[in-house]
This record gives C-alpha cells, structure tokens and sequence, in this order.
C-alpha cells in the first residue's frame, strides 16, 4: 500500500513537500517513484529513487525544481518541489517497482504499485 499526502494549493514560485508512506510488502527490493498527471495530459515520470544507494533521476521538466529523497527506515518516499509553476498543477501518484532505479529509469509500465493521487495546484 502507497499513501501519498502533502498537497494542496500553493502560489507560483512556492514550494510544496509530498510524502509517501510505502507499507505492506512482501518484499523488500521495491524502489519508489513520483508520477503526475494533468487534466488531459498523459501521465508523466517526476522522478524515483533507489532505496539501496540513493541514485536519483529526474524529467527534465522539474530538474534543478524538485528533490526526491527517501527514508528507508519510514519506508517513506518525499518529493520536495521548489520554483513550482502553474504548468506543475496535476495529481501526483507514488509509486513501488521491483526494476533497480540505480541500474536504469523505469517506465510506469514497470511499477506494479500505485498511491491514490494527492492534488497540486499551482495558481498564478
């Protein structure tokens, strides 16, 4: 179970911190990512990280904005986002695969677990 919390609404050029409390598994070599998607727009990868060593990857699109981290005695995945845009506005989805982040960067193909979905908005 993935469950998301941190959202809300927030001014251009704020910041927001998500969370993501990852609980349940039956195993133990899950790493985690952020997805977002918008009103009519596919959904798009944010970032993930790799609970062994800590390789993080980003989309372009929130590069240098966003920091993902985790805690792994929480299990809890945190996306903290800075200089947030009003093209930032989506519903942003944790998610668990069993693919290694610090070999290669997932698809959301290969994520077998998904949160619910917190909202971000983001006004002008």
């Amino acid at each position: 179970q993935l469950v998301e919390s941190g959202g809300g609404l927030v001014q251009a050029g704020g910041s927001l911190k998500l969370s993501c409390v990852a609980s349940g598994f039956n195993h133990d070599d899950y790493d985690l990512g952020w997805f977002r998607q918008a009103p009519g727009k596919e959904r798009e990868r944010v970032a993930c990280i790799s609970r062994k060593d800590g390789t993080t990857r980003y989309s372009p699109s929130v590069k240098g904005r966003f920091t993902i981290s985790a805690d792994g005695a929480a299990n809890t995945v945190y996306l903290q986002m800075s200089s947030l845009k009003p093209e930032d506005t989506a519903v942003y989805t944790c998610a668990a695969t069993l693919e290694p982040v610090a070999v290669f960067e997932p698809d959301a193909d290969d994520y077998d677990w998904w949160g619910r979905g917190t909202q971000v908005t983001v006004s002008s």
